[in-house]
């Protein structure tokens, strides 16, 4: 099949293919003897792995790793196992983080209603931030 028809069936724009191939993500692809780029079921299977995996939060470094392992004739599946997992972990402690955030913001928006417009200062910039000092959540 020709890129268009590859893209079509994969549901992404044929530059995310040719994308793909710069990034080594998917074998150099055959060519006619007009210089059209020719693709197999098995690059289509390839692009909707790829999309999956994204999907799963994987970068398309570790998505390199991944398909490098394949590539090699090693199973992938403990290394696509131990990424998923610190991709948990980092879900997870982003989750807390976000947490802290929305605590801070709940807190920040009562003091909102409590406070007097008529009292804000220029040195205050605004009163509703220039309260007392707490520590920001990194995010």
């Amino acid at each position: 099949m020709l890129i268009g028809a590859l893209a079509d069936i994969a549901g992404v724009p044929s530059q995310t293919i040719r994308f793909y191939e710069r990034q080594g993500l998917l074998p150099e692809p055959r060519r006619t003897a007009n210089g059209y780029r020719t693709y197999d079921d098995s690059t289509l299977t390839r692009v909707r792995f790829i999309r999956s995996a994204q999907g799963a939060g994987l970068t398309l470094l570790e998505i390199a790793s991944v398909v490098d392992l394949r590539d090699h004739g090693d199973v992938p599946c403990a290394h696509v196992a131990t990424l998923l997992h610190a991709k948990l972990e980092a879900v997870v402690a982003r989750q807390a983080q976000l947490s802290v955030l929305q605590a801070e913001l709940e807190q920040l928006i009562e003091r909102s209603h409590l406070l007097d417009p008529a009292e804000c200062t220029d040195a205050d910039v605004c009163h509703i931030l220039a309260g007392p000092q707490r520590p920001r959540p990194t995010i």
